[in-house]
């Protein structure tokens, strides 16, 4: 009988590096950010808090991780390679690390080629789930979400875990940061969700923006699209969605085809210390076992616990709020 897979989940990083940036480089929507950098992210949001996460997660003896985006602050290059160089410190390579894109790793549409050049092995796609590149329209002649070279949702499949990658982030309007799921994702997500290859496994949606509860309704910061994405997930059914974006511990849950429910959870930021401890830096692990549910045939959620920065250690210890609990058949709304 297969092992028990441990999967880690992380998101929003903020990794900042200003190296070689221009002030012409904030001549557009990278102002705003640039002057919440100087007055709130740059004092609360840390590099060594990620590289003590990735020490920690490689101590974890973890199998996957996945990161739900914003692993920058603005979409600048330097930022990008500085991700890429902390992400090399993980011991397990690409093909078991999966990144989706943030809303902040597309803050303007230069962003976009940026975030496909530097983490294209952590979204590639599993050869047999691997399409033609978008031409950049949905089915409605809009800008597409599809990053380029890439056709979303992307599909990597681990043993008895479907990990399904959703792209929500575009270039938005100064002072928003909502996401968009399109009608063309959608149709190939209910594809993919119902596809026999998926037969028995646990699927993972892994979502930068958070698709159900209040967050989700938020005409500036939240997913516009949801409810669609709420009434394909109803017929397809999925085991988890994991999101980051609010930087909080998020629980919720959709609607499945069962009265199970779907469990939606949101996760702090990687990198966070700061006057809110609540938000204090946190990631997942989620204990995905070989036994069967009963009723459809799929591999398990066992167990979820949450890991949390300890400034006082200057390292990452269990954390005994949320504790290594069994996860819940069904969350809060």
């Amino acid at each position: 009988m297969a092992d028990t897979i441990r999967v880690a989940h992380l998101s929003d990083l903020h990794l900042l590096s200003l190296d070689g940036v221009r002030w012409l480089d904030f001549a557009n929507k990278r102002c705003t950010g640039g002057l919440n950098l100087i007055s709130n992210r740059a004092r609360h949001y840390h590099a060594h808090i990620f590289e003590a996460m990735v020490r920690d997660i490689n101590a974890q003896g973890v199998d996957q991780i996945i990161c739900t985006g914003d692993v920058t602050n603005l979409a600048l290059e330097p930022e990008f390679l500085f991700a890429r160089e902390l992400f090399a410190g993980f011991a397990l390579d690409p093909a078991h690390i999966t990144v989706v894109p943030g809303n902040h790793d597309v803050y303007v549409p230069a962003g976009r080629a940026l975030f496909s050049k530097f983490f294209a092995d952590y979204m590639s796609p599993d050869r047999a789930w691997q399409r033609e590149p978008s031409d950049g329209r949905d089915q409605a002649g809009n800008a597409s979400t599809d990053l380029p070279e890439v056709e979303w949702p992307i599909v990597r499949v681990r043993g008895q875990v479907a990990i399904i990658g959703i792209s929500t982030s575009i270039p938005t309007p100064w002072f928003t940061a909502y996401g968009k799921i399109d009608r063309r994702q959608l149709a190939r997500l209910r594809d993919i969700m119902t596809s026999p290859a998926l037969e028995g496994k646990l699927r993972l949606i892994a979502i930068h923006h958070p698709p159900a509860g209040r967050a989700a309704k938020n005409l500036v910061r939240g997913l516009h699209g949801w409810a669609r994405l709420a009434e394909t997930l109803a017929a397809t059914g999925a085991e988890l969605v994991i999101h980051g974006h609010e930087h909080r511990d998020l629980r919720h849950s959709l609607p499945g085809p069962d009265e199970r429910g779907i469990p939606v959870l949101g996760i702090q930021s990687g990198s966070y210390c700061g006057e809110r401890p609540e938000r204090t830096a946190r990631y997942r692990i989620f204990h995905v076992g070989p036994n069967k549910l009963d009723r459809n045939g799929r591999s398990r959620l066992l167990a979820q616990r949450m890991r949390m920065w300890d400034p006082d250690s200057e390292g990452f210890v269990e954390d005994v709020a949320s504790g290594a609990i069994p996860l819940p058949s069904k969350l809060p709304a």
